[in-house]
């Protein structure tokens, strides 16, 4: 790591898209983010955090209208719950940017009009499958079965309009030469390589504007084409500089760029390692250093959906364990770029052993031996004559921990500070300091506790960038202040703390009851659960509108380009047999389906997929045992009602 200490540090999270609240991922990323900034303050470097909420597309304007609202007076009700929320978890910031702000469309359109300007954006028609959800375009070959989206599974729909394009493909060459000779742009290396083929397969131009929908960054007026919108992802892309006043009125922030992090979700990895740096180089700005792609978070080995009624909450999960805690947790559970999965026995486990035993007893064992032995004072003028060899294992541990942060390996960095943890705690056993005062070993037993609290005081500024705020109280304990100077003298000069003079603190991590935690939880997810189905109750007027009818399965075939769908033919006592799209060829051959009873849901919208039109939905019942075909009990005319 240099030791420049005017050196520019630029951290971002993605602006976060405003057609939901905040959950786990997004306090995730911006933990990660905080982490990273608290820290390159503390060393010394000149930091700029930037974070924001991503308010325009088409999803947007779909959420409002459901909400019966205007597209910015949704939007105004969205961004602040993130900006509260970060508020809430003090996440130190400097700037939080809203796509809508006026300097950053203004500096959208300066960039959109430089680009065409150069040649890089020119005018055509676009052809293709679009999802609505992830505001993304794809090619056909890319889509699931039934016409999927390949990112988030749902249903995409082919859009046929004028579009400008940005020439992405005259980038394709830069781009993997860039790769090459920047090994670590893409964080951990494992996901380079998916990208690295992306590019490889070949890159088409890429649509960037539409004219299906309104609610967006509108061209620059030398255009003189009203009718069009920018692409969500062109106008959210550029808040990364736009908010430090690229082409803009803001105060000129420029001097921060390039960004030395952004840090993602791995499902937007493609538009920060593809589009953005094409973008940049379209520009002619430098690009950022890393672009770092964590991974998703599980429930209990479940993806978190609202459906499923899983989702985790981080506001309630502070409320219960506390927000270091949170923020400790998340960062040591899980290896940076790998899902995680959040289960209340882990971190329940985490806060009572690696929290509690070996990071805050540690600090009750200093109090209480510096207490009484010492009166509270300790000296370190002896502790390098008894404890040299000490000193240099944790010196070698420290060595090593500033390039895991940068390189995003924050689980490491924890593992290897519990390495110090550890070493302090064993020689509290080693040398027995009770023995050395029974022994009239003063020296060598001040020696030892002023070691301790040395390594206490190295540790804590170490995990101040973690959890800021219960290192604070580390800090009142040891009389050893959070700041640039010490974090040079302790850690980069390795240094040691002269004298202290101990001041007793609250326990740090109060040990958590396991079984009263999980028996006050099932009480409450007890009470959720009946107020969950007393919300989701439906009259009977309601079920009624379900036509549901036995049929006869009279035909059966594979589609031929689909792993899950067989094409039906279902005799419903009506004057032709209906045509049924089902996905259930993993379950059933299509041989085996002739003369089969079914119930079909009669009444449904018909839907193309895979380019057939589907006239009904076959019942199912899928468990972790397989699924089954609801079929009657005994057999029954073809057109029979259920009810």
């Amino acid at each position: 790591m240099s030791k420049c200490k005017d050196k520019k540090i630029y951290i971002t999270t993605p602006i976060y898209y405003v057609n939901d609240v905040p959950h786990i991922g997004h306090a995730y990323t911006t933990i990660i983010a905080d982490t990273i900034a608290r820290y390159s303050r503390l060393v010394g470097y000149d930091t700029f955090f930037l974070t924001g909420t991503d308010e325009h597309g088409q999803k947007i304007e779909q959420s409002a209208k459901k909400k019966g609202k205007s597209v910015q007076e949704y939007a105004d009700e969205i961004s602040p719950k993130f900006k509260n929320l970060w508020d809430e978890f003090d996440i130190s910031y400097d700037k939080f940017i809203r796509t809508t702000y006026d300097y950053h469309k203004k500096g959208v359109k300066a960039a959109f009009l430089k680009m065409y300007k150069k040649g890089d954006i020119y005018k055509g028609k676009y052809e293709g499958h679009y999802c609505v959800s992830c505001e993304s375009f794809f090619n056909e070959r890319d889509l699931l079965d039934g016409g999927a989206c390949p990112d988030c599974g749902k249903e995409t729909s082919i859009v046929e309009e004028e579009s400008y394009f940005f020439k992405l493909s005259a980038y394709q060459d830069r781009l993997l030469e860039f790769y090459k000779n920047n090994p670590d742009f893409i964080l951990p290396r494992s996901r380079a390589k998916e990208v690295i083929n992306f590019v490889e397969g070949g890159l088409e131009d890429l649509s960037i504007s539409r004219t299906s929908f309104d609610w967006g960054v509108k061209l620059p007026d030398e255009l003189n084409d009203p009718k069009h919108v920018m692409y969500v992802w062109l106008d959210a892309l550029l808040n990364y500089i736009t908010a430090l006043g690229y082409e803009n009125d803001e105060k000129d922030l420029m001097q921060y760029w390039p960004a030395k992090v952004h840090i993602v979700g791995k499902d937007i990895l493609r538009f920060h390692a593809i589009y953005w740096p094409a973008f940049l180089m379209s520009l002619e700005l430098p690009l950022p250093s890393h672009i770092a792609a964590h991974g998703w978070w599980t429930r209990d080995g479940q993806k978190m959906s609202k459906s499923k009624g899983n989702v985790i909450n981080p506001k309630e999960v502070v409320d219960t364990f506390g927000l270091d805690e949170f923020r400790y947790f998340l960062l040591r559970e899980v290896p940076f770029g790998q899902d995680g999965d959040f289960g209340y026995k882990s971190i329940i486990s985490r806060i009572n052993n690696e929290l509690g035993n070996d990071l805050g007893n540690l600090l009750n064992r200093i109090i209480g031996m510096s207490g009484k032995y010492f009166d509270y004072k300790l000296d370190s003028s002896e502790v390098k004559e008894y404890c040299r060899n000490l000193l240099d294992e944790v010196d070698i541990i420290i060595d090593r921990l500033p390039e895991y942060l940068y390189q995003m390996q924050l689980n490491r960095y924890l593992e290897d500070i519990w390495k110090i943890l550890n070493l302090a705690n064993k020689a509290i056993g080693d040398f027995e300091p009770w023995n050395l005062m029974k022994n009239n070993k003063e020296k060598k037993a001040m020696a030892l506790v002023a070691f301790i609290a040395n390594i206490m005081s190295k540790v804590m500024l170490l995990l101040y960038p973690v959890m800021p705020h219960k290192m604070d109280e580390v800090s009142k304990s040891l009389g050893v202040a959070i700041n640039t100077d010490n974090y040079i003298k302790l850690i980069e000069n390795k240094e040691l703390v002269e004298e202290f003079e101990i001041k007793k603190v609250n326990a740090l991590f109060p040990k958590i009851d396991e079984k009263e935690f999980f028996k006050n939880l099932s009480e409450k997810e007890s009470k959720k659960e009946v107020k969950k189905s007393q919300t989701n109750l439906i009259s009977i007027e309601e079920f009624f509108k379900t036509e549901i009818k036995v049929g006869t399965i009279i035909e059966a075939q594979e589609i031929k380009k689909s792993k899950k769908l067989l094409l039906l033919k279902v005799d419903l006592g009506e004057d032709s047999p209906r045509q049924i799209v089902a996905g259930i060829k993993e379950y059933y051959s299509a041989n085996d389906l002739i003369g089969k009873q079914v119930c079909v849901v009669a009444n449904l919208k018909p839907a193309k997929i895979m380019g057939y039109e589907s006239q009904g939905m076959i019942l199912a019942a899928k468990d972790s045992n397989g699924l089954n075909l609801i079929t009657p009990e005994s057999k029954k005319e073809n057109g029979t009602k259920i009810s």
